[in-house]
């Protein structure tokens, strides 16, 4: 299993468009800055069969050190990013099991 970076990404996009790499890390980085200002604005981001990113609350609740299982440790609520891939996401994705499983 590979890796693929923001700067694969741009190049790749670069490749297929024929736009410079600068022109297309610009659009990139704007997408996620996009993002990310309206997901820290509590704004659902839906985009229509990749998936939606919404925030949600966690409660808060007591975790245990391993090193020290009998001293509790408070974890206080927070917001945290939930992604639900969408549906030509999710099939595309199942697609992959045969390779995983060899």
């Amino acid at each position: 299993m590979a890796t693929v970076t923001k700067r694969d990404l741009v190049v790749r996009i670069s490749n297929a468009t024929g736009q410079t790499q600068q022109e297309v890390f610009d659009v990139v980085q704007s997408f996620i800055d996009e993002i990310t200002s309206s997901l820290s604005s509590n704004d659902d981001v839906v985009l229509r069969n990749f998936g939606a990113f919404q925030v949600t609350k966690t409660k808060p609740k007591i975790g245990r050190n391993p090193n020290k299982p009998e001293a509790a440790v408070p974890i206080p609520a927070r917001a945290v990013v939930k992604f639900k891939p969408g549906k030509e996401l999710k099939e595309r994705v199942a697609r992959v099991l045969p390779e995983l499983e060899d």
